[in-house]
Order: C-alpha cells, then sequence, then structure tokens
C-alpha cells in the first residue's frame, strides 16, 4: 500500500495537486514518503512559523536547511556515527582527545550489569540524537526496561523524521563510554563550537544538563558575551535560556578553537562538543544541523545576522 501510494504521489496528477496537498497538512504521520525537500519545507513552517527559502536561504536555521539537502558526503555519515567518528578524531587530532570507550555492541541483551564496568559509565546509542542513560550505580537501573528501549532504538532510523542524510546508512549499535567527572558529581560543562567555512563563530556552553537548571550562555571567540539566545526545549514551557550568570573562560578555549577549526576544515558548518575536565580536553561529538534547523535564534534579526556569516556554495549571495 505504501509502494502504492509513493508511485501516485511521484508519477500521477494526483499525486501532484491531492495528495501533496492534503500531506502538507496531514503529513506528521506520513511524513516518511515525502520527498526531503517538501518534508522540510512542511516543518520548517508549523515550527518557525514563515516559508522558508531554498533556492536563495539567508537565515542561519533556512542556510542549515539547505545544506541538509545539498551537503551530503560519506564523512558526514562518518561524523555522525557517534562509535564511527572515533576513528576520524583518532587520525585528525590524535587518540588522547577521546572518551574512553568501554564497550560496544549490536545487541542490546549485552546491556547488562555483568558485561558492564563497574566505573561510572553512560549508555548511548550511536545512530541519534539524545537518549543516553548515565550509570552511577547499577542497581538503580531497570535493566531489562533498558534492554528493551535500546531495541526499540535501535530499530528507528533518525533520517525518517528529520531528513538529516547523515543518519541514513549508519549501522546502528550501543556503546558504552567513561563518564567524565563534573564538579559536586554533577555533568561537566558542554562547550559547543559553531564553525562557519572553517572557523569558530559561535561558542554555546550548556551548564547543568539533565537538570532544571540546564541554562545555555553564548560567547564569541574572545570570550565576550553574545545577545542573542538559541535555546533548547527542556520541559513544558521551559527552554535552556542563558544564565545572568557568567561562564569562566576556560584555560583551553585557544586548544578548543584550534582543534575545532582543525575538523572543520572538512565541512561547510558544524558543530564540535568538548569536555575540559581539570585542563584536559575530550572530544564529545559532532553535529552538523543544530536542532534540525527548526529553532528559531532571538531576536529573530540574529537569525540573519548569523546567517550572513556562513557562506554557501552555488548560492548567489545578495
Amino acid at each position: 500500500m505504501k509502494r502504492y501510494f509513493k508511485h501516485l504521489y511521484h508519477n500521477t496528477v494526483l499525486g501532484k495537486y491531492i495528495i501533496r496537498r492534503a500531506l502538507y497538512f496531514f503529513g506528521p504521520f506520513w511524513s516518511n514518503i515525502l520527498p526531503d525537500e517538501d518534508s522540510i519545507k512542511r516543518k520548517f513552517k508549523k515550527k518557525m512559523g514563515y516559508e522558508i527559502d531554498l533556492k536563495n536561504p539567508r537565515t542561519l536555521n533556512e542556510k542549515i536547511n539547505w545544506l541538509k539537502l545539498n551537503d551530503r558526503t560519506p564523512l558526514h555519515t562518518q561524523c555522525a556515527d557517534k562509535y564511527a567518528v572515533r576513528s576520524y578524531i583518532k587520525e585528525k587530532i590524535g587518540e588522547e582527545y577521546l572518551v574512553p570507550l568501554l564497550f560496544t555492541t549490536r545487541n542490546p541483551k549485552d546491556i547488562s550489569p555483568d558485561l558492564l564496568p563497574e566505573v561510572p559509565f553512560i549508555i548511548k546509542t550511536n545512530h541519534n540524537s539524545g537518549g543516553s542513560v548515565i550509570v552511577r550505580n547499577k542497581e538503580d537501573i531497570n535493566w531489562p526496561e533498558l534492554q528493551s528501549k535500546l531495541k526499540r532504538s535501535l530499530g528507528r532510523n533518525y533520517y525518517k523524521t528529520t531528513n538529516q542524510w547523515q543518519y541514513k546508512d549508519i549501522v546502528p549499535c550501543v556503546v558504552v563510554e567513561k563518564l567524565l567527572p563534573g564538579e559536586n558529581g554533577n555533568l561537566p560543562f558542554d562547550y559547543k563550537l559553531h564553525c562557519f567555512n572553517g572557523k569558530v563563530n559561535m561558542i554555546q556552553v550548556d551548564v547543568g544538563r539533565n537538570s532544571d537548571n540546564h541554562y545555555r550562555n553564548w560567547y564569541n571567540v574572545n570570550w565576550e558575551r553574545e545577545p542573542y539566545r538559541w535555546s533548547a526545549k527542556k520541559g513544558k514551557n521551559k527552554f535552556t535560556d542563558p544564565s545572568v550568570d557568567e561562564v569562566e573562560k576556560p584555560a583551553s578555549l585557544n586548544r578548543m578553537i584550534k582543534l575545532s577549526e582543525t575538523i572543520a576544515k572538512d565541512f561547510i558548518y558544524v558543530r564540535v562538543d568538548w569536555y575540559d575536565i581539570n585542563g584536559a580536553l575530550y572530544f564529545g561529538e559532532i553535529t552538523f544541523h543544530q536542532d534540525s534547523g527548526y529553532r528559531a535564534i532571538l531576536p529573530i534579526e540574529w537569525d540573519r545576522t548569523l546567517g550572513d556569516k556562513l557562506i554557501l556554495p552555488l548560492v548567489v549571495e545578495k
């Protein structure tokens, strides 16, 4: 039946004028049969409140969505894979920046207390965004429930819901890494460096992750506070808005910038994540499309201001 509707959609007048219109309004259920461009247009209008211009994108969110459609290489797939990216980082900047890997498997049944180490660790899948589980005490975990959750996650293709092509061909697996220590038992600060055309342009600092006090400050490369916010949702009517409190400039900032730009040379836009543990830097992950390009930058004029700084190939800038 799905194949039949795909044929109608792509090859008939009925598909062009009726089915396409219906899918535009009722797309969440059928979004995986829409072409990527149509799906992106529908989602962008729904989430951002205006029509996206993919022929001449101007805002940063528009350009991120343009990249989803036009910037696709095998290296994107490798670097979006939280397991495969380790070999890229090892080759590019050195193995010493990798968080210690404790275990990996394609079978969620292997995620059991007797097969995992005693040190605190974090469990995540390699092929999607979010959904990690922190284990400080094995007795606190419902292991059968976790195995079922991982099984469901391994069966999903993140590309189908986000139109982010780099996730399409990742072979799913479970990755277990050492949990890096933060202050007072909290998670460490998460430094996320957004690189435009090979240079760091924005620095995002997430503090208090996985808590009600999660906030996100924005800085430039000179560690001066920026006036915009690009916040994620953290609950009902709650967002990771900036705090009035300042985050101290990390002593490793210059090294963090240099390493990020070494990685960024291979990409048009990329976010490179870091943890600073008592002066030792650890690579977190690579992200190519912040919030899938569907999260407002406020005040709204900053979406355009930041978009002007990202230069896309094959697009005439006016």
